[in-house]
Formats: C-alpha cells, sequence, structure tokens
C-alpha cells in the first residue's frame, strides 16, 4: 500500500514559509524545522526534498499567497503614478507594522542569502524580478498616458528604479528603518519621475 501521509502539506508550507521569512533560510537548520512543524526528518525529506528544495517550494508559496496578487492588481490599476504610490506606500505599512514587522520580503532576504546561487532559487527569483518590472512598466505607461511623467522619461529604466526602490524598502525596513524615512525616499523618487507641469494629484 502506498504511505498515507497524516499531515497537510499545505499547512506545514506554510509553517515553513513563516519560519524562513522571520528567522531567515540561511539560519534556519533542519532541526528548526522539524521542531517548529512537528515532523520528523524523513516526512519532511519524503515531501519536500531537501533544505534547498523546501526553500524553493516556500519561496514559490510566498509568491503565489503575498507577492503575485499586489503585482496584478498593481499592473491593472490605471490611475498611473497614484497607483505606484499607493504600492510604497501599503509595502512601507507592511513592512513596519502589524505581525510582520520587521521581518523583511521573503523574496528580497532570499537575494542576499547564499541560496540565491541554487540553479532552481535563482530561477524563482528572475522570474519574480521580471514580475515586478513589468507591474512597474504597466503603472508607468498608465502614468504617461494620462501626462503625469516628465517627458521622454524612459519608461523600462524608471521600472527597474521601482523595482530596485522595492528591495531597498525591504531591506531597510527590516533593518529598524521608520517608516517616515521609507516614505520621504519613495516621494523624492516619485517626484522626480513627474511631470513638473501636471496638476493631477498623486
Amino acid at each position: 500500500m502506498p504511505d498515507v501521509k497524516h499531515f497537510d502539506p499545505d499547512l506545514v508550507l506554510e509553517q515553513v514559509v513563516r519560519l524562513f521569512w522571520e528567522r531567515g533560510a540561511d539560519v534556519t537548520g533542519i532541526a528548526q524545522v522539524v521542531e517548529a512543524t512537528g515532523l520528523s526528518r524523513s516526512s519532511l525529506y519524503a515531501t519536500f526534498g531537501g533544505k534547498e528544495q523546501l526553500q524553493a517550494a516556500a519561496l514559490r508559496r510566498y509568491l503565489q499567497r503575498r507577492s503575485r496578487p499586489v503585482l496584478e492588481a498593481l499592473a491593472a490599476d490605471e490611475s498611473g503614478l497614484p497607483a505606484v504610490a499607493a504600492f510604497f506606500e501599503r509595502l512601507v505599512a507592511a513592512r513596519c507594522t502589524g505581525e510582520h514587522a520587521r521581518w523583511g520580503c521573503l523574496v528580497t532576504n532570499t537575494h542576499t542569502s547564499a541560496a540565491r546561487e541554487v540553479a532552481e532559487i535563482r530561477q524563482v527569483l528572475d522570474a519574480h524580478h521580471a514580475a515586478l518590472c513589468a507591474a512597474m512598466h504597466a503603472a508607468l505607461q498608465a502614468a504617461r498616458e494620462r501626462g503625469q511623467l516628465r517627458p521622454a522619461m524612459d519608461l523600462e529604466a524608471g521600472a527597474q528604479t521601482l523595482a530596485l526602490l522595492a528591495y531597498g524598502v525591504n531591506l531597510r525596513s527590516r533593518a529598524g528603518a521608520e517608516a517616515a524615512e521609507l516614505t520621504a525616499g519613495v516621494r523624492a523618487v516619485l517626484d522626480g519621475f513627474s511631470d513638473p507641469t501636471t496638476t493631477e494629484e498623486r
């Protein structure tokens, strides 16, 4: 008879996401995963594979549940720069207050870890970066159509800049930066993107 799992893999993966997100996957050993989930090593390995495969699975789950809906909403919002400003306002709030305050972002944290060199994890990180830039580009395109951007702005470079800004917010918030400091930095970047002749509110 096939082995019957007496646990919910989805629930376990959510526990692992929280563990890696809060503590950092690099410094979290399998013994700590076993303690947090209540599973044996053999059950973890049989279900998810080794540490690298488990980390990749946790990263994909984080993107599916947390990042993808936000990026899809940003890409679909046609308000332009106000949509970008709202994205960063929510990002700063999430990183500095509430249940996950000072945890940073699991994706950004992984970019700074040794696991970024693992091919499977690198593929996930690159796909996320492409999706982040695409959502920012869509928002900037809407801003251009509404006359909000300074003339001749390079949308590709602007989208990359906003992606880097998001990573910076994630890293600085985890390091303890205050929300006001992060918000001021975001505002300065968006002010630099704006057409000074437009009167539309951001």
